[in-house]
């Protein structure tokens, strides 16, 4: 069984592999879908999203969506006014993603900033941020409670993280075609267009791995966080969690 060093160099050599298709594939995967739910999390957080000092990260960003949703709804509130509005930030450890990310930032034009972190270790002063959300993202850490004090230790008091996820659903009409397309489908779909079969069969062992919510909730109250909140969307299988830093 792999430590958690050997764990993450193999998850970021993966990511780093698939990072030419990965959008595409994000897209196509979800149905598109990826992109309503980064929207809701960014609606989540517009009261914070509406203060232009406000600081905010997209942990785990990949090719930041989630920091350009971020952005898009921070401009759509406070209309063009860079001058009087703080960056937003996205840190990654796979810097082939990283590259991408700068690449659709500045063809885009977002009020983005891009940098290579270790969500585990990163390189920002204790209260940096108000903000720290992540999509899609969190699940790959090796150690889930160390990035969640990680992400405690980087926000002021009384800051907000989300943390966007699949889910498998326990129960339900739908569980059953979850588990279908997310076991046998998605990987074949995922091999074929991305030329990586490992990384599409990854996938589903990690969202069946992955705490489910309200055992998420139970680590987010022992690493620091109060007023635990989290929403289901897409029939249970993804989930929304946030929380405020006590």
């Amino acid at each position: 069984m792999r430590d958690e060093s050997e764990a993450a160099a193999h998850v970021r050599d993966m990511f780093a592999r698939i990072a030419p298709r990965y959008d595409l594939l994000n897209h196509l995967l979800s149905f598109s879908f990826d992109h309503l739910w980064r929207r809701r999390t960014a609606t989540r957080f517009l009261d914070i999203l509406r203060s232009p000092q406000a600081r905010i990260l997209d942990l785990c960003c990949g090719t930041g969506d989630l920091a350009f949703a971020f952005d898009r709804a921070r401009r759509s509130a406070l209309g063009e006014l860079p001058a009087a509005r703080t960056q937003i930030f996205g840190s990654d450890f796979v810097e082939p993603m990283l590259t991408r990310a700068h690449q659709k930032a500045h063809s885009r034009r977002r009020a983005v900033v891009f940098a290579g972190a270790d969500a585990l270790h990163l390189p920002f002063p204790d209260a940096s941020f108000d903000l720290v959300a992540t999509a899609f993202g969190f699940r790959n850490l090796a150690n889930y409670e160390e990035g969640l004090r990680e992400c405690a230790r980087v926000l002021k008091q009384d800051g907000e993280v989300g943390i966007l996820e699949f889910t498998e659903p326990s129960s339900g009409p739908m569980a059953g075609l979850f588990r279908l397309y997310f076991n046998n489908i998605l990987p074949l779909i995922g091999a074929a267009v991305s030329g990586n079969s490992e990384a599409y069969a990854y996938l589903p062992k990690s969202v069946s791995s992955f705490p489910l919510p309200s055992e998420l909730s139970v680590l987010l109250e022992k690493s620091g966080f109060c007023d635990v909140r989290f929403s289901s969307w897409n029939f249970g299988s993804v989930t929304l969690h946030s929380a405020r830093r006590a």
